[in-house]
């Protein structure tokens, strides 16, 4: 990648926009604490609720809320959700893992989405292997359900749902730098062209050198997400192409700076409007993604295997995914509404083949021996022993959905989605739902749902050195039931939630040889391990303590063990001041401590991480109409934490360190 060209033509881009007039979009200074409270959400139920109104947990973060809080990458954003964290993993790369309600695991158990459209794939099935990386600078809102939402949205929409919008209506640049080397620029433009023809493009790059860690290694970061859309009378048309790299660090539990991770992803969506009325609403969709990863993780040092070079290997996959759907809305009367649709979708693992220092070109295999090096990193395509692993997974789905007013105060929700997986499985997904205002201020909601997990090609067939499938695997599935309570006041919005999921069939990697030795500690297969119940409240509330001050606060505590040692308790708050021109966040992320027995007393060290709290926030000085300097900081004082990852030999993964970073942002 050459970053400089890059970077080059962002900030002239950035340059030539800097001459034109400032607009009248909203901008941090904008945000009010009564701004925060109002905000709408479509995603939990496909139509349009308050915070009031929707029967599930949600959260909602707009771009004002992201720039105080001072991140920079949307999945930093599930450690502000209740019921949510989200830390480094080890996996194909030092990509996101989701912390959900009591589950840490690899499997995707959180769907994200981008405008709609699925990030998972059927490859490994987690949006963060092809995609670990979404700035935050051109994205308008982030909308979370905390819980399960296959009824309307199918496999992964198991224990949450994240949809990322960006933007199609804002004119903005900006550019920033910080520490290890950090660069960042991007812009969002859009214009009509016509009373029927509307475009708009949003581009972001984001790259750093990153920290040095004691295990000798570094975190670097280089990543771009660029798009383009358009609207002509009732078409709609939206691409977008994005590439990161997560270089050196760990990778398939091994420790180098000569680690590659390289995901690369390209997407085209195209609907159509067929009618808008006071009755019907019926929109169909074609969307197109095709994933790539290159990858390679240092499995064994030459010291190690008595060889001269060391042992590379990962993954060169690609998935494809094409889908077309039709959604239609029917508005009955004032107190009924009902949402349909059925969705057709063809997901296939269209290559598999792989990287790795050492090859036998005649038997067309990994080898290890001197005389197999390669001089460094080769891709081998096709790769003959993973071949098993391209698979189609071919799926119809219908759903629907009543929304039905039974008084002024109580409002029922009720529907099902039926998905069948071609040779693989079929599941239904039925959601019940009831809000009750107790009164101008008091809402009770109730929810039951139940959510299913297809397993993935790489669950069932990979055949590798670190993993071998299991084409015996069933879908996983969980029943929730929740009870959430909702009060909202002038000064005040406060929720407790109480929740209970029955987990059934997860699955997890399991160990096939359970020897110290670090080369047999990497070898894993997948199996359906795991029925628990877990249940757990969240509490989350804002609070405005004067005209420019208010505050934010998230717990969450589980009331069973975590499925794979996790924190039992977390919490975040946060205070804003708004001094005229000036504006300040503080934020701090608190999570509790973890001790993982070893399983090899005096060989291995238990894993014994204490409590701590990661303390964040952003400093905004608005010196012109449409322009603003902010200091954004993560991890303020440096703490050095770890977080438990089975697959590592210690099973610690350093947390990130401190990160701080000026940006200047310019509308016009």
């Amino acid at each position: 990648m050459n970053t400089y060209k890059k970077q080059i033509s962002l900030l002239a881009t950035w340059f030539i926009a800097s001459i034109c007039q400032a607009n009248e979009d909203p901008d941090i200074f904008a945000l009010s604490f009564e701004e925060l409270l109002d905000v709408n959400i479509s995603l939990a139920t496909k139509t349009d609720e308050t915070r009031a109104s929707v029967p599930s947990s949600i959260t909602v973060f707009t771009h004002q809320h992201m720039s105080l809080l001072g991140v920079t990458n949307v999945y930093d954003l599930m450690n502000y959700v209740p019921g949510f964290q989200s830390t480094r993993g080890d996996w194909v790369g030092a990509v996101p893992k989701e912390h959900t309600r009591g589950v840490f695991l690899d499997s995707g158990n959180v769907l994200v989405m981008l405008n709609g459209h699925r990030l998972n794939e059927s490859s490994f099935g987690k949006a963060s292997v092809y995609m670990p990386h979404i700035s935050v600078d051109t994205i308008k809102k982030v909308e979370f359900i905390r819980g399960p939402g296959s009824a309307l949205y199918g496999s992964n929409a198991f224990l949450g749902v994240m949809n990322i919008i960006t933007f199609k209506n804002r004119n903005q640049m900006s550019a920033g730098i910080g520490e290890q080397g950090y660069t960042q620029a991007a812009f969002s433009l859009s214009k009509s062209l016509s009373n029927v023809l509307a475009v708009y493009a949003n581009a972001s790059w984001q790259g750093q050198q990153g920290h040095r860690y004691e295990q000798g290694v570094r975190d670097p970061l280089a990543s771009y997400y660029v798009e383009f859309g358009a609207q002509w009378h009732d078409f709609e048309l939206s691409m977008w192409h994005n590439q990161t790299q997560l270089n050196g660090f760990v990778n398939l539990a091994g420790w180098s700076d000569e680690n590659k991770h390289k995901s690369e992803n390209i997407a085209f969506s195209l609907g159509y409007d067929w009618l808008n009325s006071d009755k019907w609403d019926v929109r169909s969709t074609l969307k197109y993604i095709k994933h790539d990863i290159y990858s390679a993780g240092l499995i064994a040092t030459a010291q190690q295997l008595g060889l001269e070079h060391d042992f590379f290997v990962g993954p060169a996959w690609q998935s494809i995914d094409f889908s077309i759907n039709v959604d239609a809305a029917y508005r009955v009367n004032v107190s009924t509404t009902i949402n349909f649709g059925v969705e057709y979708s063809e997901e296939e693992q269209s290559e598999a083949g792989i990287n790795s220092s050492y090859y036998d070109f005649t038997r067309g295999d990994v080898y290890l021996g001197n005389e197999f090096y390669q001089d460094g990193v080769i891709t081998v395509k096709p790769h003959i022993p993973f071949n098993n692993l391209l698979q189609s997974f071919d799926s119809t789905a219908i759903y629907g959905q009543v929304k039905y007013a039974l008084t002024e105060q109580a409002t029922l929700f009720f529907g099902a989605r039926y998905d069948e997986v071609k040779g693989i499985d079929s599941k239904l997904s039925p959601r019940v739902a009831a809000t009750y205002a107790l009164s101008e201020h008091h809402t009770l909601k109730l929810q039951y749902g139940e959510s299913f997990r297809t397993p993935v090609s790489n669950e069932l067939n990979s055949n590798d050195d670190v993993t071998v499938g299991n084409p015996d695997l069933t879908s996983e599935y969980v029943k929730t039931t929740e009870i959430v309570w909702h009060n909202k006041y002038t000064n005040w919005e406060f929720d407790f939630v109480l929740f209970d999921n029955q987990l059934k069939d997860f699955i997890n990697l399991v160990p096939i040889q359970s020897g110290s030795l670090p080369i047999e500690q990497r070898r894993f297969t997948f199996e359906n391990i795991f029925n628990t119940n877990m249940q757990g409240y969240e509490l989350n509330g804002k609070f405005n303590a004067t005209d420019a001050t208010w505050l934010e606060f998230g717990y969450t505590h589980l009331m069973d063990e975590p499925f794979n040692p996790s924190f039992k308790r977390f919490a975040t708050t946060s205070v804003t001041h708004n001094a005229g021109s000036l504006r300040l966040s503080v934020n701090a992320i608190w999570r509790d401590s973890v001790f993982v027995q070893t399983p090899e007393p005096g060989v291995l060290e238990s894993v014994d991480q204490t409590a701590y709290y990661l303390v964040g926030g952003s400093v905004s000085w608005r010196f012109d109409e449409g322009k603003s300097i902010t200091l954004k900081a993560s991890n303020i004082f440096n703490k050095q934490y770890v977080t438990f990852e089975p697959r590592i030999d210690d099973g610690k993964i350093v947390g990130a360190g401190r990160s701080i970073k000026l940006h200047y942002v310019q509308k016009f």
